[in-house]
């Protein structure tokens, strides 16, 4: 297993290791996100929870924030056999749901 997540992602997206799932493709543009603002808010994201049993690569619940302060959640899978990552989701938290910073569910 990554010992250090975000060192991982940056790593991955630096290097150009990146994929999209169908998911993601389907849900930025319902959820009005442009893909240079995801990468950019994954650059230096911050790991709230982990599932490490998600099949078939464990997962991550980052924390990002993009162009002008917003603040939003991505699910990212990371392959470190191959050495990449997996945008699964993106979504802005609902402040009914999450704490005021973002970082814990309610």
């Amino acid at each position: 297993m990554v010992e250090d997540v975000e060192t991982f992602i940056k790593h991955c997206l630096t290097e150009g290791r990146i994929y999209w799932t169908y998911h993601v493709n389907m849900r930025i543009r319902e959820r009005d996100f442009v893909r240079s603002e995801i990468l950019d808010a994954l650059s230096c994201c911050q790991v709230i929870e982990e599932y490490p049993s998600d099949s078939p690569l464990p997962s991550y619940l980052v924390l990002c924030t993009g162009f002008l302060g917003k603040v939003f959640h991505s699910i990212v899978a990371l392959d470190e056999i191959n050495e990449n990552i997996r945008i699964i989701t993106v979504y802005r938290p609902a402040i009914e749901k999450w704490s005021a910073d973002f970082r814990s569910r309610r």
